[in-house]
């Protein structure tokens, strides 16, 4: 499969967030990768629906919103209506993961969920076919420029082998440290949509391009 890249705005630089996002979008970004994050969910807090709807302009890609927030149901709207085109959400983020699933189907976005370091495959088994994301993350969430962690290899194996015994059409995302020399390993695992921060956003606009793209050529081996 072919890897798609979606770079995080967390890493972006937010005093020209816009200009960031458009940067990326002409950059060759197959999505944009958006942390929400509420202080209490996680140990930290970013942006919310209004930033999201003010940035909807600067770009027609996908807008992929990782809602690290709860109880994440009584938000999801809010997050449609900004322009969210994929919304992934935590098992442990509500009392009713399926009933946030499809809400979000029902919106007409992708629904997505996510896996932090301590949650098993096992914990998604009665909704996986009711998901079209699954989120691997390689980091515990919180914080960008985290280093990636090894252990969570044999997840992202597994999730792609039960994602292929049903035939399901599923994109597995991995997300936390991807940089050149992890993108491959999650690749080889068998992701095919890679989160990338910092590494996608370093050296600043003129660079974003040729960061893109070598992250390409090291996860797909070329």
């Amino acid at each position: 499969m072919p890897v798609k890249m979606a770079p995080s705005i967390l890493a972006a630089d937010f005093t020209r967030l816009g200009d960031e996002v458009r940067a990326m979008t002409s950059a060759g970004a197959d999505s944009i990768h958006i942390d929400v994050m509420d202080g209490h969910f996680v140990p930290n807090l970013t942006i919310g629906p209004g930033v999201i709807k003010a940035l909807r302009g600067c770009s027609d890609l996908p807008f992929d919103t990782h809602l690290m927030i709860a109880p994440v149901e009584r938000h999801l709207d809010a997050f449609v209506e900004a322009g969210s085109n994929i919304i992934s959400v935590h098992p442990e983020s509500g009392a009713h993961l399926h009933r946030s699933l499809a809400r979000i189907r029902e919106a007409g976005c992708r629904a997505g969920v996510v896996l932090n370091p301590g949650t098993p495959l096992s914990s998604i088994e009665s909704v996986i076919t009711d998901v079209d994301v699954i989120l691997v993350m390689t980091v515990n969430p919180g914080f960008g420029g985290q280093a990636f962690l090894h252990s969570q290899l044999e997840k992202i194996e597994a999730c792609r082998k039960r994602i292929d015994a049903a035939g399901l059409e599923i994109d597995l995302q991995v997300d936390g440290g991807i940089n050149r020399e992890t993108a491959p390993l999650a690749v080889a695992a068998g992701a095919n949509v890679l989160v990338a921060g910092t590494a996608a956003f370093a050296g600043g606009p003129e660079m974003y391009a040729d960061n893109l793209a070598a992250l390409r050529g090291e996860a797909s081996g070329a």
